[in-house]
């Protein structure tokens, strides 16, 4: 999958821009604070429904304007041209469009332009709570399983109506326990075939992560991966389920307690090791570094093995902090990937101009203002 086109009206600080892509390397230099970021993020927009720079859609309007409008034409296997559409105004809110015919659900934009992003956030992965390692396996396994992502918008409606029943329920214990039945029934349907996915995608996923972290540092040293659940162990769907039910029914007086869902996958953790060490809370800043370079890279190959069309690639001024050696690593093997990416960089020393001289494949823009300028 490729983006040949991008245009921006009102995106932070991009007042009207239009840029055409190479297919292949796109890298984008110029400036902090220049509009290299709103490139990329745009992009990500028009992938996810949403910024992975800002929290909310009104802090990406620029500040002259009302509104945001965001356009991208794509090329792919499956869908050999299409148009992705994305607007925002503060009073109307966002609407999506694909070939110009609006989108009632925004969750069917999921995976139709798989997307991996690696920027200077990805250290909370390794060093912060759990809640940034499900997103992140959430998100990953979103874009290629749309059965998983429906049973993740389900569980959540679910949980958030027991929740409430929970809370807001005074009478007998007896009639609460009649009254969540069926809610656990559908929690417990729904939980468990994100725990069976989650564990199956995490089985193969250890050896990607396994061959780009030993190929980003060069070093002897095996990263690895826990998945800890409710069922630990069990592979199976009905294994699954029925432990669920188990402790969901064994849990019953102190969830009505404290008047919330304890069990399920929205509890559950990823643990990241190097060698037996536990990275989050013996890593060094470099190990944590580099460890979510590795889980970046290594999403980017799985989709590419699991998909029919590329991931797009994009990285946000992650060579800052990196020697020149790893840089030329992480640049070789994008090289070699047949995808298309986009890097971002405040400094033009660490990349060879001759890789975008005289080349249909690839592309260097400068960025100063929110100008955009081909610079090969």
């Amino acid at each position: 999958m490729i983006i040949r086109k991008l245009t921006l009206n009102g995106y932070r600080n991009h007042d009207n821009t239009t840029v055409d892509f190479a297919p292949h390397l796109n890298l984008i230099t110029g400036p902090n604070g220049s509009g290299k970021t709103s490139l990329i993020d745009a992009i990500h927009y028009l992938c996810m429904s949403r910024s992975f720079v800002a929290s909310s859609d009104r802090y990406v309007v620029n500040h002259d304007s009302k509104y945001f409008m965001i356009n991208g034409h794509f090329e792919g296997e499956i869908r050999k041209e299409f148009k992705i559409g994305c607007s925002y105004s503060r009073g109307e809110g966002k609407k999506i469009f694909v070939n110009d015919s609006p989108l009632d659900r925004f969750s069917d934009l999921i995976g139709m332009v798989p997307v991996v992003v690696l920027s200077p956030e990805d250290l909370k992965l390794t060093s912060e709570g759990p809640i940034e390692r499900r997103s992140f396996l959430d998100g990953m396994i979103s874009q290629i399983s749309t059965r998983y992502l429906r049973h993740l918008i389900d569980y959540r409606r679910i949980r958030k109506q027991r929740n409430k029943l929970l809370q807001e329920h005074n009478g007998p214990l007896s009639l609460l326990r009649t009254y969540l039945e069926p809610w656990d029934k559908q929690l417990v349907y729904t939980g468990s075939a994100i725990i069976e996915k989650r564990a199956e995608i995490l089985e193969k996923f250890k050896e990607y992560l396994l061959f780009q972290y030993q190929s980003i540092t060069g070093l002897d040293v095996k990263p690895s991966l826990t998945y800890q659940t409710i069922a630990p162990g069990l592979k199976t769907f009905d294994e699954i389920r029925d432990e669920f039910d188990k402790q969901i029914r064994g849990n019953f007086d102190k969830e009505a307690e404290r008047e919330q869902t304890m069990i399920g996958p929205h509890r559950d953790e990823v643990v990241f090791y190097l060698d037996d060490i536990e990275l989050r809370n013996f890593g060094s800043q470099g190990q944590h570094r580099l460890f979510s370079m590795a889980l970046k890279m290594a999403q980017l190959f799985y989709y590419s093995d699991q998909l029919d069309d590329r991931p797009i690639m994009l990285l946000d001024d992650v060579f800052g902090n990196l020697d020149q050696q790893k840089t030329d690593i992480i640049t070789e093997t994008l090289t070699k990937h047949s995808g298309q990416t986009f890097i971002t960089s405040a400094s033009e020393r660490s990349f060879d101009e001759t890789r975008f001289q005289n080349s249909s494949e690839n592309s260097w823009y400068t960025v100063s203002e929110g100008n955009v300028k081909l610079k090969y």
